[in-house]
């Protein structure tokens, strides 16, 4: 089997690739991405591709699958670009995976798709996937799921998977996603027990963590078996402030998410901070997700628990951890966080 992997470079990217190649049924991988590494992978071939502007049908003909993971979380402060990217881009993949006649097309959802959802319950795949309007992250992940809609009414024949990961982290991402939603300000080696006194206990907080390395593991499952339709993937336990704390030996203070909500604005009003108050409000109402269904149709179980996928990113972090790709690239001198000073937080890619 061929399987074209698009944004093959990043956290969930490289994962699958990892997953694909250990599989006997995989001869040949085309990974995709917008900047080539100089790594080399297993059975993969690299081909420097935008799915904003690359003719995309060449790539995917004669692929069994193609696995869609590209996404652009950056610029915050320039929504424009992130929906030409995620919007748009998805829409070019989604149309020249169907020019190509591949059989079969799996795409990364997200937790981040979901309505806000019942405080008391975990959602099955059934809840409804209109986003919340104030994040653009959820916003385009929620339109590309009506993009989806469409795609199968015009394809029947054609399989299509839909993964809604909860949030994914390891060691090797930790520079990564520090670039991407704490910024240059945050000393990573603050991550470390005893030294962060306090976490705070906002209402309603609490969220799916997951490895990659599982979320990995399920994107392959994916593309090589015959399964359909949406899969909630997350790990166990639920973690919330107390959670958290346990693992950075803090203690918990309560504080009012409107409050918190207004710090965060101030300074990604400020270009202090990437990450857009947005995504601190999605974070409130996204529902806890059931992944019973992976675990049924998809025959996906994951190997680690939140905690030690939590445990991992703050050892990461910590430690600059990353990946010679350059998504992943890690943190290993001061000039990489003086470019993201230059260029401006929140205005770039």
């Amino acid at each position: 089997m061929r399987v074209v992997v698009i944004g093959a470079t990043g956290n969930i990217g490289t994962s699958t690739l990892r997953a694909l190649a250990a599989d006997p049924r995989v001869t040949e991988i085309t990974g995709l991405a917008r900047r080539k590494p100089r790594r080399a992978a297993p059975k993969t071939t690299w081909v420097q591709a935008d799915v904003t502007d690359t003719d995309l049908v060449p790539l995917m003909r004669g692929a069994d699958a193609v696995v869609h993971l590209a996404w652009l979380f950056q610029p915050t402060h320039r929504p424009a670009v992130t929906w030409d990217a995620n919007a748009v881009g998805s829409a070019r993949v989604f149309a020249a995976a169907a020019e190509a006649d591949v059989p079969a097309l799996v795409y990364s959802s997200s937790v981040g798709a979901y309505s806000p959802g019942p405080k008391d319950r975990a959602v099955d795949e059934s809840w409804p996937t209109h986003g919340w309007p104030g994040a653009a992250y959820s916003r385009e992940k929620a339109y590309v799921e009506r993009l989806l809609d469409a795609h199968e009414a015009r394809h029947p024949g054609r399989r299509v998977v839909r993964i809604r990961p909860a949030f994914i982290f390891e060691r090797q991402t930790a520079a990564q996603q520090r670039r991407l939603f704490a910024g240059p300000l945050l000393p990573g080696g603050l991550a470390r027990p005893g030294l962060i006194p306090i976490v705070p206990d906002v209402p309603g907080l609490r969220l799916q963590a997951l490895h990659s390395e599982d979320a990995g593991r399920a994107f392959a499952l994916a593309a090589l078996g015959d399964a359909r339709g949406a899969f909630n993937i997350a790990a166990d336990p639920v973690l919330d402030a107390a959670e958290l704390a346990g693992l950075l030996d803090a203690r918990t203070v309560r504080l009012p998410a409107r409050g918190l909500r207004a710090a965060l604005a101030a300074a990604w009003a400020l270009h202090l901070v990437p990450a857009s108050p947005g995504l601190f409000e999605l974070a409130l109402r996204v529902p806890l997700m059931d992944a019973s269904r992976a675990r049924d149709e998809l025959g996906w179980t994951p190997r680690h628990t939140s905690r030690e996928a939590i445990r991992e990113f703050l050892d990461g972090l910590r430690t600059g951890a990353g990946r010679d790709t350059p998504p992943l690239s890690p943190d290993t001198s001061g000039r990489a966080r003086s470019r993201e000073f230059t260029t401006g937080i929140g205005r770039e890619p």
